[in-house]
């Protein structure tokens, strides 16, 4: 009987995350039952079991996949030298998010951004989840702090603000983005860059008895 080949492994076990995936983003975690993910991938349960035990494994197998990927990214961008600015990195990284397995859709729409929000619901009743969520999060968050530190050291940031306040901060913009496509529609990755440009623009205010005085 001839062996089966690690690249048919990986295809399928790729066919069922993404089929998980769609099934999840369409209808949440606990509306989707295994039978819903079987369905969708068109495979047995022993084909399923055979790589995920159930629900709960196959969300964690996404989970740790995406945030592998913003890490990665994270890191690939912090690399550069000198390093782009926030609004260019944050940029490159919700893009290469996005265009995480471009094929699944949900309305025309990329999944993760619906697929995302429900796993932080999630991660609020799952312990497991929330440590695999944990881990992810401070994997993203140490380059970040690194790379706040490169700005300060290059006089690019201001240094008397905590790097780590910087980082959580950024991060923060980027979940918050991902929220307000997954709750009011897709938007693309300019508008957040764009926001993020203008605030990043502004200066010290000038008060009103020092604008008359340079006017005069």
């Amino acid at each position: 009987m001839a062996r089966v080949s690690q690249e048919h492994l990986d295809a399928r076990r790729r066919q069922i995350l993404d089929g998980a995936a769609l099934c999840f983003a369409r209808n949440g975690f606990h509306a989707t039952s295994m039978q819903d993910v079987l369905k969708e991938v068109d495979l047995s349960a022993g084909a399923v079991y055979r790589y995920f035990s159930g629900k709960e494994e196959l969300i964690a197998a996404i989970v740790t996949e995406v945030l592998q990927e913003v890490g990665n990214a994270f890191e690939t961008a912090g690399e550069q030298n000198p390093p782009p600015p926030p609004d260019v990195i944050v940029g490159e990284v919700m893009g290469r998010m996005m265009g995480l397995r471009p094929g699944l859709t949900h309305e025309g729409a990329a999944i993760y951004p619906r697929l995302i929000v429900q796993v932080w619901g999630e991660t609020l009743r799952d312990p497991e989840l929330s440590k695999v969520l944990n881990s992810g999060y401070a994997k993203i968050r140490e380059p970040w702090v690194l790379l706040v530190e490169r700005y300060q050291e290059a006089g690019m940031m201001r240094a008397d603000v905590s790097a780590e306040s910087v980082a959580r901060t950024m991060i923060a913009a980027a979940q918050g983005f991902v929220a307000q496509m997954a709750l009011f529609g897709a938007a693309p990755v300019e508008v957040l860059q764009d926001g993020l440009r203008g605030l990043m623009s502004m200066g010290a205010p000038v008060r009103s008895d020092e604008s008359g005085a340079q006017a005069g």
